[in-house]
């Protein structure tokens, strides 16, 4: 990665070319989207060093995208611990190194460490940042977050044109972005536990009245974590905030696919009772493809009572849906940069077209013809053995060959 390549500015003057690259952005080569990722065989995998046996489908080809971003940068590639075998270490092709890391190459930019550097200087008490996976691991959603959201923060303006198309009707002025926010982890005013959101938005809406766009983002997660265990406060603030949930006692709602946003719910919910804002919506953010995580959220969009026009709107969004806004917003370069990263499945099938294509032949051995007898009086000497060496293509060689086939 060129560390040295500052952030694409923003363009406002003319909208008819950013409407055109939004429109690019999710199809730079003009293929068509790819309407499901593959399975990708083991040994492709094992050769780029991302066979994960657990991985869900997606998981895998996201984890197998985010090796070949890794090499087309030619970053070194990082160690993944597993706690069950501590003292054996393993190369993961989906990592980078504590070196490479050091240096912000998680990031698409070096104008976004900054931004990531200061929430970490002021990370709010409990704030849950496993630092080493916010740097190394380039599957986290947790570096997502600062790819995407790092370049508003830097930019309030840039930021409420991305929030006018993406969210439209929520913000009309952005005055703050905060990651992994909570108002008061353990705190009994909220939801006295941990519950946070990726990132919160803070700002005012058309009729100036205090607003927040909290965000869930997943990037492969399955949007199906392990639930801890219910807190009574989150049942107490679903009961008493009117009109949210279909039934507040329903046990789904504690279940794996629902109790990360719900949670999230209450949270917001309680955030609106304490006064630190006048309206709220919850916003969660996915791939496309990746349907584990909508299907969880489909799955609670169905436990409340009016999901879009309710007291606090639950808004399901694609992270491609994201990066066109932001190339509608003013920053096409960096949602191709996003895309790039994230979600261009064309890559992973150019590898596997690639990797079932024939090895290439090498030429056939010429035949050697004896030639005629001597017809001097000198006589012949000893007949010598000939050796013939067979041709010999480099693997460089072979590999361009290959290519280009």
């Amino acid at each position: 990665m060129d560390i040295t390549a500052p952030l694409p500015p923003a363009t406002t003057d003319d909208p008819t070319p950013l409407t055109a690259a939004a429109r690019a952005v999710l199809d730079p080569t003009g293929l068509g989207i790819i309407d499901r990722v593959p399975l990708i065989p083991e040994s492709l995998r094992r050769r780029h060093r991302v066979f994960i046996p657990a991985d869900h489908r997606f998981k895998a080809a996201a984890r197998f995208l985010q090796a070949l971003w890794r090499e087309d940068r030619g970053l070194a590639i990082g160690i993944h611990v597993n706690s069950r075998e501590l003292h054996h270490p393993r190369r993961l092709g989906s990592r980078i190194s504590t070196v490479a890391g050091a240096l912000g190459s998680n990031f698409l930019y070096p104008d976004i460490v900054p931004v990531v550097t200061r929430a970490l200087a002021y990370r709010e008490p409990g704030a849950a940042y496993d630092v080493d996976r916010l740097k190394t691991n380039l599957l986290s959603s947790q570096p997502l977050a600062f790819n995407l959201f790092g370049p508003l923060a830097r930019d309030l303006a840039l930021a409420t044109r991305f929030v006018a198309e993406l969210l439209p009707g929520t913000l009309t002025e952005v005055t703050d972005i905060l990651f992994e926010h909570s108002p008061g982890r353990g705190d009994p005013r909220f939801t006295a536990d941990r519950t946070a959101y990726d990132v919160v938005l803070r700002g005012r809406d058309a009729t100036g009245a205090r607003a927040i766009i909290a965000i869930e983002i997943k990037y492969s997660e399955a949007g199906h974590e392990p639930a801890p265990p219910p807190h009574p406060r989150h049942a107490q603030i679903a009961r008493t905030t009117p009109d949210l949930f279909v039934d507040p006692d329903d046990p789904t709602l504690i279940g794996p696919a629902c109790q990360q946003l719900y949670r999230q719910h209450c949270l917001a919910s309680a955030m609106l009772t304490a006064g630190l804002a006048d309206t709220a919506t919850l916003a969660f953010i996915a791939p496309t493809h990746n349907h584990l995580a909508h299907a969880a959220a489909t799955a609670y969009t169905r436990q409340l009572t009016e999901p879009q026009a309710g007291p606090i709107p639950f808004v399901p969004l694609t992270l491609e849906k994201a990066f066109v806004a932001m190339a509608t917003a003013g920053l096409p370069d960096h949602a191709r940069a996003l895309h790039r990263r994230y979600t261009d499945w064309w890559l992973v099938n150019g590898e596997l077209e690639l990797a079932a294509m024939p090895a290439p032949r090498t030429a056939p051995i010429p035949t050697v013809t004896p030639s005629a007898p001597p017809t001097t009086d000198i006589p012949a000497g000893p007949t010598l053995p000939v050796r013939h060496r067979q041709p010999h293509a480099s693997r460089r060689f072979v590999e361009r060959v290959a290519r280009a086939a």
